[in-house]
């Protein structure tokens, strides 16, 4: 029987409706990267292959670029259902914890991490273990960790060096405690500025400089108004992937296991993109004109604890003594 059907509706044509799902799961997935941003292109990578491994039962909607809102609106929608994957940065999530008890907020505590690899190890491995209950709590899943990066100091008036270096530099920082408190330690007067605004102020003389990702200073042109970089990497943050726990629960354990398999594959791919691209970011830097200096770390880290004890009181010291642990015996 079944090769007479074969032979009328063409072997291919049958196991294809045999493979085809009854009901395919369509799970939104909503960020605020760019288009042309290696996060889209990651979210683009495992949408793909979670609907090849799964036969197209569950697909992935993207809408980046702040279609559904900003990171933090969309990460809203989340929690009451209207998105199912989101991609917040650590920064967002750390504010729905009471002031003290902020475990999302140690993460960009200054000066911890080695290298970017040293950060992927602490963030998948322990951390990834330890806030997964506060996450349950918020009504999300971990899927995984992806890119963000280090971020570094540029200013209009001289190298840096060393802490000395920054004194009395009037230096722009966004609303997060953790990198206001960075500069301050290091011996800069702060003043917070809107990122839109940013440009016209270092133009201006508004500020001496800012900080930011290699790939922010490079696509705002800093160079044309901040001739020195100064390769700090002195705070780091990510994005994180997670999925709603209503979405999770529709999805079968093999499902799950593929939805989180590549997550982490893409998140991956993006890390490694953004690695390779910070080398090359440097060498293009500096032939816009940008004198690169690489300081020296160990004193700008023996200057933090102004900044740590100003992070504990906001995020919690216990939460910063368990994250200075984890990276500490993780090798």
């Amino acid at each position: 029987m079944l090769k007479r059907v074969l032979g009328m509706v063409g072997g291919a044509s049958l196991l294809a409706m045999v493979a085809a799902p009854a009901s395919a799961l369509e799970l939104k997935l909503a960020h605020y990267a760019p288009v042309d941003h290696p996060a889209s292109k990651a979210a683009m990578m495992m949408a793909d292959a979670v609907a090849k491994r799964t036969n197209g039962a569950v697909t992935i909607k993207l809408y980046p670029a702040n279609q559904l809102g900003d990171g933090n609106e969309v990460l809203e929608q989340q929690m009451k259902g209207a998105i199912d994957i989101t991609l917040p940065t650590q920064p967002m999530l750390d504010k729905y914890g009471p002031k003290g008890d902020k475990p999302f907020g140690v993460v960009m505590l200054p000066f911890v991490f080695r290298d970017y690899q040293h950060a992927w190890r602490v963030l998948d491995g322990p951390f990834a273990q330890w806030v997964s209950p506060r996450l349950d709590g918020l009504g999300l899943v971990w899927l995984a960790n992806w890119e963000w990066g280090f971020r570094n100091l540029t200013n209009s008036k001289r190298p840096i060096m060393t802490p000395d270096d920054v004194k009395g530099l009037k230096i722009r920082t966004p609303g997060e405690i953790q990198l206001q408190a960075a500069m301050e330690a290091a011996g800069a007067i702060v003043t917070k500025i809107a990122f839109p605004e940013l440009p016209m102020a270092l133009k201006q003389g508004v500020v001496d400089g800012q900080e930011n990702p290699l790939a922010v200073i490079a696509s705002l042109k800093l160079y044309e108004t901040q001739p020195y970089l100064a390769l700090t990497q002195h705070s780091y943050n990510s994005m994180t992937a997670v999925i709603s726990k209503k979405a999770w629960a529709k999805l079968s354990k093999p499902q799950q296991m593929i939805v989180q398999e590549e997550a982490q594959k893409a998140g991956q791919w993006f890390r490694d993109q953004n690695l390779e691209a910070e080398k090359n970011l440097v060498a293009d830097l500096e032939a816009k004109g940008m004198k690169v200096s690489h300081p020296d770390l160990a004193a700008f880290k023996a200057k933090m604890q102004p900044a740590y004890d100003q992070i504990a009181e906001y995020a919690g010291k216990a939460n910063v003594d368990a994250f200075l642990k984890m990276v500490a015996e993780t090798h």
